[in-house]
């Protein structure tokens, strides 16, 4: 007797001119990439739509071909609406609007990649509700929906059933996340190594890397070197004494040097990089406070402590529960 083939999952992209091929390739080809562990069968069944069914405009010079919206009369399991140059002339666009909230009612799940929160707003899908956007729109979709609470930090956002991305490869991450609800961690994990994606990156944790703060500031680079050290070494001795002498300077020189290239003290960046580290592990580990303190390089979990509330606001206890907290329900929560 065949086997019985398994329902697969439906993934519909939702796409108008403008759109960041980006935004769009990555999740999609996460999405394609997933298959069941045990059977190796596809898991998701993916479509390109557009208001009209048009070929669309990227913003580059590829240009991708779309379903008309109009066909896809069955539920949507999860919907995409994908970001781009083109978005916010898009959530101005009666016609794209109202096709995009047929849509959202068809579907399970709904999630916007960079500045399709634009579009989920218009369509009032994030009233009431906590979303995230690439950094620099967070201003102004907090100003054009006001009704919604703007976060500037997270790279995504679960509220509900409405998920919403910063910008351009988180994207990619909030991808990986939907699959890992669907399918598991493991699935999820597969699918990074296969992509070469460096880490699985949780929602909660900052679109702006310290590491690559220190670069932006420092624009002579002169400390980059110095910089990707440090990261691989949080657990060793960063002093002014000891990082003075692996750049081959005083530490006076070194620390007058250091803050005219990245405006911060070099006590402020190696602070500033234990505490990044530290809120990983806490978000993705059962470590314990001990050990990551250890770990980080904090030397005790008393200075780390000191460490998070001054530059957070919260111990780590509190921040581990908080975060916990903040992913694993919202006030929506009862709707998935």
């Amino acid at each position: 007797m065949p086997k019985k083939t398994a329902k697969l999952h439906s993934v519909v992209f939702f796409i108008y001119p403008g759109v960041k091929l980006l935004d769009l390739a990555g999740p999609l080809q996460v999405f394609n990439d997933a298959t069941d562990q045990l059977s190796g069968a596809q898991t998701y069944r993916t479509a390109l739509v557009s208001a009209d069914g048009a070929e669309v405009a990227t913003d580059t010079p590829v240009s991708v071909r779309s379903e008309p919206a109009a066909q896809w009369c069955n539920p949507i399991d999860t919907l995409v609406v994908v970001g781009g140059r083109g978005a916010q002339a898009a959530s101005r666009n009666a016609v794209v609007v109202d096709t995009l909230k047929r849509l959202a009612n068809r579907s399970h799940r709904i999630a916007s990649i960079c500045t399709g929160a634009f579009l989920l707003g218009a369509a009032g899908l994030l009233e009431g509700r906590r979303a995230v956007t690439h950094w620099r729109y967070c201003t102004d979709l907090a100003r054009d929906h006001p009704e919604t609470r703007v976060d500037t930090n997270p790279i995504f956002i679960r509220d509900g059933h409405i998920w919403t991305s910063a910008g351009v490869t988180a994207g990619i991450d909030l991808a990986l996340a939907l699959v890992q609800q669907d399918l598991g961690r493991d699935a999820s994990l597969s699918i990074a190594r296969d992509l070469v994606v460096f880490a699985v990156r949780s929602g909660g944790q900052d679109q702006f890397s310290t590491t690559l703060h220190s670069q932006v500031s420092d624009q002579s680079s002169r400390f980059d070197k110095l910089h990707a050290w440090m990261q691989e070494n949080l657990h060793d001795d960063l002093s002014v004494e000891a990082l003075s002498d692996r750049v081959g300077m005083s530490p006076r020189n070194f620390a007058r040097q250091y803050q005219a290239s990245t405006g911060s003290t070099p006590a402020k960046a190696v602070e500033a990089m234990r505490v990044e580290a530290a809120r990983r592990y806490l978000e993705e580990t059962d470590l314990t406070v001990v050990r990551v303190a250890e770990i980080c390089g904090f030397r005790s979990d008393e200075r780390m402590r000191k460490s998070f509330i001054r530059t957070l606001g919260v111990p780590p206890h509190d921040y581990r529960r908080q975060f916990q907290g903040e992913v694993s329900s919202t006030p929506h929560d009862e709707e998935s």
